[in-house]
């Protein structure tokens, strides 16, 4: 099976343990103290490798530990850092807190590589404990533990159209004809299991990218049948073309059938409700009889907005009107590709990090190491990465010191080069 999701365990190294030692040399009969630092523990990183396109390796093993920092030594040895711990992954894989589903990273786009936990902090050695009056401190301090989490990994294809219609309506077909793929074609019943990507070129340097989302069936939202497995992959899409057997050679109704998807997409993300459709009523070759189910389809769904064309995905009918068609939709739409926004950091000493809340004139001042991280992390252009440093900044306590310190609704807020209006 296409391996597109898999839940594992991932840890980050322990910081080695401080050294506790005295020196010990020919005529220094009372030696100072000279205990080591520990070495920090692996982090556990996440890199893109373009030479992948499943999760399969993380179906079989589940378990993922990074190697703890060496403990110092005397005589001032620092132990050695632990190595870090890779963990390979195709492109457009999102980790998801396993317990939340929040997103921890969208491994697309520019981001090739990222720590997702740190490895632990090495103690420091007896040597840094020694003071006027404890010339010989017996104490050197503990690495600092790794962290721990359960993760899941979804591959959600990057792909700016979407092709979408039951089994059999001849998606793979379509996608052999316009594109350099080459899906296996036959005439299932059931679904195929993996996406197939392909690229059509339009000429003069024209083209886009296209996917054959799995064949959907009834329930595919609710998880019936392999239903999220499919679904995740239009997420990031910017259009979708909608396949239906306009012949119905099968006996469906094309119009029941893509009303019946469309309610999936909306009961699983609202927001696919939204993506621009185009309808490719497709087997126009092998309509027969007086009726004329593509004047039926157009009368339906055109007054909705949605394009209708008719075409024939063995014989090429109609395919190259669809593609151009598609082509210039893209183009009016925004070209940015579709990333998860960060909804979830791991909390790696964060809380050791502090930050001020001060007073400039009538401005409330926000700052320090643990502010200027969260801003590093947080796109705050989009509604969703705002929502997150709002809801950071409430769990840290800074609204509640803000508040403490006297602020009232319609205040301002500084934050490094960021300012805001303060409201309940």
């Amino acid at each position: 099976m296409f391996a597109d999701y898999a839940k594992i365990f991932i840890k980050s190294g322990k910081g080695g343990d401080g050294h506790v030692s005295f020196r010990r040399e020919l005529f220094v009969p009372d030696g100072g103290p000279d205990g080591g630092d520990g070495g920090k523990g692996g982090d556990i990183i996440f890199e893109v490798d373009k030479g992948l396109n499943t999760l399969t390796d993380y179906r079989h093993v589940r378990k993922y530990v990074a190697k703890d920092g060496e403990s110092g030594q005397k005589r001032r040895c620092h132990g050695a850092n632990a190595q870090d711990l890779v963990l390979k992954v195709p492109e457009g894989t999102v980790i998801k807190e396993a317990e939340s589903g929040k997103v921890i990273a969208d491994m697309s786009g520019d981001n090739q590589r990222e720590v997702i936990l740190k490895g632990g902090r090495g103690g420091l050695g007896n040597q840094h404990y020694a003071t006027s009056t404890m010339q010989a401190p017996k104490y050197a301090q503990p690495g600092k533990p790794g962290q721990e989490l359960w993760v899941t990994l979804e591959l959600k294809v990057i792909a700016d159209v979407g092709l979408l219609g039951y089994p059999n309506v001849g998606k793979s077909t379509l996608l052999s004809h316009v594109t350099n793929a080459k899906p296996k074609i036959a005439n299932y019943h059931f679904t195929t299991i993996h996406p197939n990507l392909g690229v059509v070129e339009l000429g003069g340097g024209q083209g886009f990218v296209i996917a054959d989302i799995p064949g959907l069936i009834d329930g595919a939202a609710d998880g019936v049948g392999l239903g999220h497995n499919f679904l995740r992959h239009i997420e990031r899409t910017r259009m979708l073309i909608h396949l239906v057997d306009a012949a119905g050679t099968e006996g469906r109704d094309p119009i029941e059938d893509i009303r019946a998807i469309n309610k999936e997409l909306a009961q699983y993300n609202p927001e696919l409700a939204k993506v621009p459709q185009v309808i490719a009523a497709n087997k126009v070759d092998v309509i027969y009889g007086d009726e004329d189910p593509i004047q039926h389809l157009k009368d339906t769904f055109e007054p909705e907005g949605y394009k209708v064309f008719p075409i024939s995905a063995v014989t090429g009918q109609g395919l190259k009107e669809l593609m151009y068609y598609v082509n210039d939709c893209l183009k009016k739409l925004d070209q940015k590709p579709v990333v998860f926004e960060k909804e979830y950091v791991p909390e790696h000493n964060i809380e050791e990090l502090p930050y001020d809340v001060t007073k400039d004139g009538d401005i409330f001042v926000v700052e320090g190491p643990l502010i200027e991280k969260m801003l590093g992390y947080t796109n705050l252009e989009s509604e969703k990465g705002f929502l997150f440093f709002q809801n950071f900044l409430k769990d840290r306590g800074i609204l509640n010191e803000l508040e403490r310190q006297g602020i009232q609704e319609g205040d301002t807020v500084r934050m490094y080069g960021l300012v805001f209006d303060y409201y309940k």
